[in-house]
Protein backbone atom coordinates (compact mmCIF):
# COMPACT_ATOMS: atom_id res chain seq x y z
CA UNK A 1 0.00 0.00 0.00
CA UNK A 2 1.24 3.70 -1.19
CA UNK A 3 2.55 5.08 2.58
CA UNK A 4 2.08 8.89 3.65
CA UNK A 5 5.06 10.52 3.81
CA UNK A 6 6.51 13.70 5.44
CA UNK A 7 7.48 16.08 3.17
CA UNK A 8 10.05 17.78 5.51
CA UNK A 9 7.98 20.98 7.05
CA UNK A 10 6.04 21.55 9.75
CA UNK A 11 1.99 21.36 9.62
CA UNK A 12 2.11 25.29 9.82
CA UNK A 13 3.96 25.82 6.92
CA UNK A 14 1.82 23.91 4.47
CA UNK A 15 3.05 24.20 1.13
CA UNK A 16 0.90 26.06 -1.52
CA UNK A 17 -0.90 24.22 -4.40
CA UNK A 18 1.34 26.07 -6.75
CA UNK A 19 4.31 25.43 -5.41
CA UNK A 20 3.35 21.74 -5.02
CA UNK A 21 2.46 21.87 -8.76
CA UNK A 22 5.37 23.42 -10.16
CA UNK A 23 7.77 21.48 -7.73
CA UNK A 24 6.09 18.18 -9.45
CA UNK A 25 6.19 19.48 -12.93
CA UNK A 26 10.06 19.72 -12.16
CA UNK A 27 10.43 16.43 -10.59
CA UNK A 28 11.58 17.93 -6.94
CA UNK A 29 12.78 15.75 -4.50
CA UNK A 30 9.88 15.81 -2.64
CA UNK A 31 7.26 16.24 -5.70
CA UNK A 32 5.59 12.83 -4.89
CA UNK A 33 5.18 12.95 -1.59
CA UNK A 34 3.92 16.95 -1.57
CA UNK A 35 1.28 15.50 -4.63
CA UNK A 36 0.40 12.47 -1.93
CA UNK A 37 -0.41 14.29 0.85
CA UNK A 38 -2.26 17.22 -1.09
CA UNK A 39 -3.98 15.08 -3.23
CA UNK A 40 -3.66 11.41 -2.04
CA UNK A 41 -7.33 11.23 -0.55
CA UNK A 42 -9.05 12.67 -3.42
CA UNK A 43 -7.28 10.05 -5.89
CA UNK A 44 -8.37 7.50 -3.44
CA UNK A 45 -12.18 8.38 -3.09
CA UNK A 46 -12.34 8.55 -6.66
CA UNK A 47 -11.07 5.00 -6.60
CA UNK A 48 -13.00 3.57 -3.99
CA UNK A 49 -16.46 5.48 -5.66
CA UNK A 50 -15.36 2.56 -8.19
CA UNK A 51 -13.84 -0.36 -6.60
CA UNK A 52 -13.48 -2.17 -3.96
CA UNK A 53 -11.07 -1.22 -0.88
CA UNK A 54 -8.08 -3.32 -1.71
CA UNK A 55 -7.87 -2.56 -5.33
CA UNK A 56 -8.45 1.16 -4.97
CA UNK A 57 -5.66 0.91 -2.65
CA UNK A 58 -3.33 -0.59 -5.10
CA UNK A 59 -4.73 1.96 -8.35
CA UNK A 60 -4.06 5.12 -5.99
CA UNK A 61 -0.39 3.60 -5.90
CA UNK A 62 -0.01 3.16 -9.35
CA UNK A 63 -2.06 6.69 -10.17
CA UNK A 64 0.89 8.68 -7.87
CA UNK A 65 3.64 6.15 -9.65
CA UNK A 66 2.54 6.62 -13.02
CA UNK A 67 1.93 10.68 -12.59
CA UNK A 68 5.39 10.52 -10.97
CA UNK A 69 7.14 8.58 -13.69
CA UNK A 70 5.65 11.02 -15.77
CA UNK A 71 5.75 14.27 -14.59
CA UNK A 72 7.18 16.14 -17.34
CA UNK A 73 4.41 16.13 -19.02
CA UNK A 74 2.12 17.92 -16.55
CA UNK A 75 2.31 21.49 -17.70
CA UNK A 76 0.65 23.66 -14.77
CA UNK A 77 -0.13 26.28 -17.89
CA UNK A 78 -2.59 23.59 -19.26
CA UNK A 79 -4.39 22.90 -15.75
CA UNK A 80 -4.09 21.98 -12.44
CA UNK A 81 -2.44 18.93 -10.72
CA UNK A 82 -5.93 18.01 -9.84
CA UNK A 83 -7.29 17.69 -13.03
CA UNK A 84 -4.00 15.84 -14.62
CA UNK A 85 -4.05 13.17 -11.39
CA UNK A 86 -7.86 12.49 -11.94
CA UNK A 87 -7.83 11.95 -15.51
CA UNK A 88 -5.00 9.41 -14.75
CA UNK A 89 -7.29 7.99 -12.20
CA UNK A 90 -10.18 7.62 -14.66
CA UNK A 91 -7.50 5.68 -17.37
CA UNK A 92 -6.08 3.32 -14.88
CA UNK A 93 -9.89 2.75 -13.09
CA UNK A 94 -10.95 1.67 -16.47
CA UNK A 95 -7.68 -0.42 -17.09
CA UNK A 96 -8.35 -2.08 -13.88
CA UNK A 97 -12.23 -2.78 -14.88
CA UNK A 98 -11.53 -4.00 -18.22
CA UNK A 99 -8.81 -6.21 -16.41
CA UNK A 100 -11.26 -7.45 -14.04
CA UNK A 101 -13.74 -8.02 -17.13
CA UNK A 102 -11.94 -10.10 -19.05
CA UNK A 103 -10.63 -12.08 -16.11
CA UNK A 104 -14.02 -12.65 -15.26
CA UNK A 105 -15.04 -13.28 -18.87
CA UNK A 106 -12.68 -16.24 -19.00
CA UNK A 107 -14.84 -17.80 -15.67
CA UNK A 108 -17.97 -17.19 -17.26
CA UNK A 109 -20.34 -15.59 -20.26
CA UNK A 110 -22.25 -13.18 -18.08
CA UNK A 111 -19.82 -9.58 -18.02
CA UNK A 112 -21.45 -6.15 -17.17
CA UNK A 113 -21.88 -3.92 -19.65
CA UNK A 114 -18.43 -1.84 -20.43
CA UNK A 115 -19.85 1.77 -21.84
CA UNK A 116 -22.27 2.11 -18.71
CA UNK A 117 -19.23 1.10 -16.34
CA UNK A 118 -16.77 3.48 -18.09
CA UNK A 119 -19.93 6.33 -18.34
CA UNK A 120 -20.25 6.34 -14.42
CA UNK A 121 -16.77 5.99 -14.01
CA UNK A 122 -16.08 9.19 -16.05
CA UNK A 123 -19.18 10.69 -14.60
CA UNK A 124 -17.62 10.17 -11.15
CA UNK A 125 -14.47 11.88 -11.92
CA UNK A 126 -16.28 14.97 -13.20
CA UNK A 127 -18.32 15.18 -10.05
CA UNK A 128 -15.20 14.99 -8.13
CA UNK A 129 -13.27 17.55 -10.24
CA UNK A 130 -16.17 19.99 -9.72
CA UNK A 131 -16.22 19.80 -6.03
CA UNK A 132 -11.59 19.50 -6.16
CA UNK A 133 -12.70 23.39 -8.45
CA UNK A 134 -15.20 24.58 -6.12
CA UNK A 135 -12.68 23.82 -2.97
CA UNK A 136 -9.76 25.82 -4.97
CA UNK A 137 -12.26 28.94 -5.32
CA UNK A 138 -12.32 32.00 -2.89
CA UNK A 139 -14.45 31.89 -0.17
CA UNK A 140 -16.82 34.66 -1.87
CA UNK A 141 -16.70 32.91 -4.98
CA UNK A 142 -17.66 29.84 -4.08
CA UNK A 143 -20.84 31.26 -2.06
CA UNK A 144 -21.87 33.49 -5.13
CA UNK A 145 -21.74 30.01 -7.10
CA UNK A 146 -23.74 28.12 -4.58
CA UNK A 147 -25.79 30.59 -4.16
CA UNK A 148 -26.48 30.61 -7.77
CA UNK A 149 -26.88 27.59 -8.80
CA UNK A 150 -27.92 25.44 -5.82
CA UNK A 151 -30.44 28.23 -4.26
CA UNK A 152 -31.11 29.77 -7.91
CA UNK A 153 -30.66 32.97 -6.58
CA UNK A 154 -30.42 35.89 -9.19
CA UNK A 155 -27.44 38.09 -9.50
CA UNK A 156 -29.05 41.22 -7.67
CA UNK A 157 -30.40 38.76 -4.68
CA UNK A 158 -27.37 37.58 -4.04
CA UNK A 159 -25.62 41.06 -4.15
CA UNK A 160 -28.10 41.92 -1.25
CA UNK A 161 -27.54 38.89 0.53
CA UNK A 162 -23.77 39.12 0.60
CA UNK A 163 -24.16 43.08 0.60
CA UNK A 164 -21.81 43.61 -2.27
CA UNK A 165 -21.78 45.34 -5.42
CA UNK A 166 -23.71 43.46 -7.94
CA UNK A 167 -20.64 43.85 -10.54
CA UNK A 168 -18.91 42.42 -8.07
CA UNK A 169 -21.28 39.38 -7.81
CA UNK A 170 -21.33 39.08 -11.75
CA UNK A 171 -17.17 39.08 -11.82
CA UNK A 172 -16.72 36.19 -8.74
CA UNK A 173 -19.84 33.90 -10.56
CA UNK A 174 -17.68 34.59 -14.38
CA UNK A 175 -14.30 33.82 -13.03
CA UNK A 176 -15.38 30.70 -11.01
CA UNK A 177 -17.35 29.38 -13.92
CA UNK A 178 -14.22 29.92 -15.89
CA UNK A 179 -11.56 28.51 -13.66
CA UNK A 180 -13.99 24.99 -12.78
CA UNK A 181 -14.14 25.14 -16.57
CA UNK A 182 -10.67 25.01 -16.89
CA UNK A 183 -10.01 22.35 -14.39
CA UNK A 184 -12.55 20.43 -16.34
CA UNK A 185 -11.34 20.88 -20.02
CA UNK A 186 -7.57 19.69 -18.37
CA UNK A 187 -8.90 16.80 -17.05
CA UNK A 188 -10.31 15.51 -20.42
CA UNK A 189 -7.00 16.30 -22.51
Amino acid sequence: MFAHYSLGVSSSASPTIERVEQTFAEGGEDALQAAYKMYGDLVYTFCRRSLDECPAKDVTQEVFISAFRNCKRFKPERGTLAAWLIAITKNRIIDHVRSEQRHDKRRSEASPDQVAVESQIENTGDRLMVVEALRSLPSRARQVIAMHYFEDLTHRQIAERLSVPLGTVKSDLRRGISQIRRQLESAHG
